[in-house]
């Protein structure tokens, strides 16, 4: 019997309340977290006579092996070294700083309030109904779901400095769509790499538009956040992904050789306008050659991680980046390199997306869509305001599915539609007016008409004479007749 979700989702609360008194969020997110991940590996591997299961799970280190720690004086110490040791120890692709420490006094208490709190937290896990045993592959997604819902919880709560590691669901899914991806086009040795890969929430989403097991990669700054994107991963059925920690445009972990490895579709969601992007590297001496386009701004590195992007496709590679609005009309370094992406054809479309839709920041945001395929012989850009398509949810905006469709379809018809959609020819962006600003309202009048207000009408009543004349036109236009 499948595992309902809302009793899922319920015993992830009651868990969350057992930990909140003690840390805020951002730091709770990391017990709860492992707690579902360590019970579905342990019902899905821990018996498992797979010659080689997607997760190993040693004697004595399964979550049945948790429950005979409660109520003990050293539960905490326990967890860290009969548990979370000899599943790393078993698991390669896993590391310590991946999970938290369960015996942790100043996030847990001390004595007998750790033991209590980490007794109830066990127990939370080992109700019946969360018995994932049963529910194999077709319902793996259930594990996936509720692993995002939970980190979309933690970056809500964890408000400004905490919310970067999760890309909204909503936006995944255009991306994911716009670069093309789906089971007609992929393979098993099909690549998709992300270089700031949060919880990795927008890579699972491209496998999921590409409908089987491509190769996945992805590097994360933030060593916890990638632990996050590990775990993410290994619920999502895709154990195999390689997720390394690491600062990607200083020390980029994905090379063939001495120079960057290429991939069939990029995707990003990089920090925005991140003010220390050059540490660690010089941009006019990069041995992977990144910035012959130009060195972006020191306090700006918005195309800094676009440049990367770029050198990361193959020949005939796709991509999407989600950016500030900025990058399409600030000047100076950054007006250089924009006049070479337009200029190359790699540009292939411009969204822009509705304020306030990330957390972390209410500033609009916009995809850069790229494709190095035809890129020569490209003669526009596909530009959409999509600003207006949204609904409020709490404090945040988001996307709704007719939102979702309306610029996945848009994008895909090249249809110009009056006031959100236009195929915008090269020759346009590179006249003198526009000298390759690509600020959308530049192309594309989104503004609603003016409602022009007849005060004699108001005062005196009645309709006023253009009303009048506007529906008389409508009828005689209808009959054929042309007004006069």
């Amino acid at each position: 019997m499948a595992i309902k979700k809302s009793d899922l989702y319920s015993s992830l609360w009651a868990s969350c309340d057992e930990l909140r008194g003690g840390m805020d969020a951002s730091q709770y997110k990391d017990y709860v977290l492992f707690m579902l991940f360590i019970k579905y590996i342990s019902d899905k591997y821990a018996d498992s006579d797979d010659f080689a299961p997607p997760v190993v799970i040693r004697k004595g280190a399964s979550f049945k092996d948790m429950i005979a720690l409660k109520g003990k004086s050293d539960i905490g110490d326990k967890i860290n070294t009969q548990i979370i040791q000899p599943l790393i120890d078993a698991n390669s692709r896993l590391a310590r700083s991946d999970f938290p420490n369960f015996n942790d006094p100043e996030k847990l208490g001390t004595g007998a309030e750790m033991v209590e709190r980490l007794t109830n937290l066990i127990s939370i896990f080992q109700k019946p109904e969360l018995d994932f045993s049963q529910n194999r592959a077709e319902h793996d997604d259930i594990l996936g779901d509720a692993y995002e819902y939970l980190m979309r919880h933690f970056a809500t709560e964890s408000g400004k400095s905490k919310g970067q590691f999760y890309t909204p669901s909503e936006v995944s899914r255009v991306i994911a769509k716009v670069i093309g991806i789906s089971p007609a086009n992929t393979k098993a040795r099909t690549t998709a790499y992300d270089p700031t890969c949060g919880s990795g929430s927008l890579l699972l989403k491209v496998a999921a538009e590409a409908g089987k097991h491509i190769t996945l990669e992805g590097q994360e700054k933030d060593v916890t956040t990638a632990g996050l994107a590990r775990m993410n991963m290994i619920l999502h059925d895709f154990p195999t992904a390689n997720i390394l920690s690491g600062n990607t445009l200083a020390n980029p972990k994905f090379k063939d050789g001495e120079q960057l490895r290429t991939y069939d579709y990029v995707v990003a969601n990089p920090p925005f306008s991140d003010k220390a992007w050059s540490t660690g590297l010089t941009p006019t001496d990069d041995p992977y050659k990144r910035f012959t386009w130009g060195a972006p701004p020191t306090k700006q590195g918005d195309y800094a991680y676009l440049l990367h992007i770029i050198r990361s496709m193959k020949a005939s590679g796709k991509a999407a980046c989600i950016l500030p609005h900025g990058v399409l009309f600030r000047g100076n370094a950054e007006a250089v390199i924009r006049k070479q992406l337009v200029s190359s054809g790699i540009l292939k479309g411009i969204i822009g997306l509705p304020a306030n839709l990330f957390y972390g920041t209410g500033i609009p945001a916009c995809i850069l869509v790229l494709d190095k395929e035809n890129a020569a012989a490209r003669k526009g850009v596909m530009m959409i305001d999509a600003s207006r398509g949204f609904i409020k949810d709490g404090n945040k905006n988001r996307l709704r599915e007719q939102d979702l469709h309306r610029i996945v379809d848009s994008f895909h018809k090249l249809d110009d539609v009056p006031g959100y959609a236009r195929m915008v020819p090269l020759s346009e962006i590179a006249s003198e007016k526009n000298d390759y600003n690509l600020n959308l309202p530049r192309y594309i009048d989104s503004t609603e008409a003016e409602d022009i207000q007849d005060l004699s009408a108001h005062l005196n009543g009645g309709i006023p004479d253009r009303d009048l004349f506007g529906a008389m036109s409508a009828r005689l236009c209808g009959l054929g007749t042309e007004p006069g």
